[in-house]
């Protein structure tokens, strides 16, 4: 079996792995690969043995990983063994997810913090970069996070879990704020003076605000603990296991606790409050069935998803779809009606696509953007375009040209100019402060230069056109 070496131009090293000096995620052949020095490899040997690691790789909480035998390694490059992972359809970033995503993506970390604890083993980590999903279930991809719990040893990643995750949830159940803008600018998470900074008297005062935030903030502010040895001061003050699980246990009722109520947004009860989604949903329903009905897709963008509606069709022939809309409450309710009600091959992903998810972090190549992450073979552009030029002034050139650099067949909706949606877009507009090109004749002949027209179809009431596109070899 051919196994990446670090050196060979064959192997990829995974961007968003060299934080650990212990561990390093590469990729080969469609295969994901860890290199883990001898302390990760002690560490590894342990996890193995424990009860809450088989069960949490069988029941599809924890990646599932083997050992790779019989490869010998050069002892000189540092590394020790090499484990092999199952693949993650589609890798995303805490700023595209929902609120009850992050909330369920804590819960679970927590819990895996718990049962390691439990077996003298603790998660050194504590960042929801290291879950991702199948579809609305979360999944823990760090195997490397793992290790044996040392006497008198504390929980490094406090810190990092409020950063992360409990003062996004907060910033958002609280103060109704969202944290998605926040954690796209500011990755590592928000810091406890800030958190103090925007929550209110009341809720800083509260047990939750006042252990985990005000006190924080007044610590951050001192610096008290800059140059302090705090791992050995706690060890010689006698820390037990016992105090880290009484923490974690009361962080995971706070989470659990925090709940967001958005109220009405302008998209999400757009599917039961505009007349023309009614007349046309069950044309526009058929006609991508049709389309997409003879093959199997690997993987589906349903751009504008909203309640998932067409998501949902697509999913049928497709192994993977990704709903995306920057609406976070529509989409919040995509992500708990399908983990009540399935299917579970749809995951909702916060873009906007006129500013979606750019390359961030180290070399801005550590967290790249969507499209390095996934290769659609059809994308559903149905009711957006308008949005897109109309809406926010990007030209109807560039956004075919961006649905041809894509390589993909595209289902196409054309809402023409008098259409009533495209008319309220523009009531306080004047003709000059509108692209041109917003014509069904320039529409064509942008298309003529980048897809085929494979079959079109006029929707109810006469302003909007279905297009199934293929793209020119």
């Amino acid at each position: 079996m051919e196994i990446p070496n670090p050196d060979s131009r064959a192997s990829r090293a995974d961007p968003g792995s060299y934080r650990d000096p212990g561990s390093r995620v590469f990729h080969l052949d469609g295969n994901v690969y860890r290199f883990i020095d001898e302390r990760s490899l002690s560490n590894w040997e342990r996890l193995t043995e424990t009860k809450f690691f088989s069960e949490g790789v069988g029941s599809g909480q924890i990646v599932d990983t083997e050992l790779v035998s019989g490869y010998a390694l050069d002892q000189d490059d540092g590394w020790a063994a090499v484990l092999r992972h199952e693949r993650i359809p589609v890798i995303s970033y805490p700023y595209e997810w929902t609120f009850s995503m992050l909330r369920e993506a804590a819960i679970l970390q927590l819990d895996l913090l718990l049962a390691a604890l439990a077996e003298g083993m603790i998660l050194k980590d504590s960042t929801p970069f290291n879950v991702q999903w199948r579809g609305t279930a979360p999944v823990f991809i760090d195997i490397g996070s793992f290790e044996i719990l040392e006497e008198g040893e504390v929980w490094v990643g406090y810190r990092q879990f409020l950063a992360q995750y409990l003062y996004p949830l907060m910033l958002t159940a609280n103060v109704g704020v969202p944290f998605q803008p926040w954690l796209r600018g500011q990755p590592d998470g928000l810091t406890a003076q800030q958190m103090n900074s925007v929550m209110s008297r009341r809720d800083l005062m509260r047990k939750s605000g006042l252990l985990h935030v005000a006190l924080l903030a007044k610590s951050e502010r001192s610096q008290s603990g800059a140059g302090r040895d705090v791992r050995s001061e706690f060890k010689e003050a006698g820390f037990s296991k016992e105090m880290i699980v009484n923490n974690v246990k009361g962080l995971r009722k706070i989470v659990s606790n925090l709940s967001w109520e958005p109220g009405t947004t302008r998209w999400n009860e757009y599917a039961t409050g505009c007349d023309h989604v009614g007349l046309q949903r069950d044309a526009k329903a058929v006609f991508v069935t049709e389309t997409l009905s003879g093959s199997t897709q690997s993987t589906v963008w349903d751009l504008g998803a909203n309640d998932g509606h067409f998501s949902r069709i697509a999913a049928e022939t497709a192994d993977q779809v990704l709903a995306l809309d920057s609406d976070y409450a529509v989409l919040d309710d995509l992500f708990v009606s399908l983990q009540a009600d399935g299917p579970q091959n749809i995951l909702p992903l916060v873009q906007d696509l006129a500013d979606p998810s750019p390359g961030i972090g180290w070399r801005g190549t550590e967290r790249p953007p969507l499209a390095e992450r996934s290769t659609p073979d059809v994308v559903l552009c149905l009711a957006v375009i308008h949005h897109l030029v109309i809406g926010r002034n990007i030209p109807l050139g560039a956004v075919i040209d961006w649905f041809g650099d894509l390589g993909a067949d595209v289902i196409l909706e054309w809402v023409a100019p008098d259409d009533p949606m495209v008319l309220g877009l523009t009531a306080n507009r004047k003709s000059h402060e509108i692209h041109r090109d917003y014509t069904e004749d320039e529409l064509r002949s942008y298309l003529s230069e980048r897809f085929i027209i494979d079959r079109e179809q006029e929707l109810p009431g006469g302003t909007r056109r279905l297009f199934a596109l293929k793209p020119r070899v």
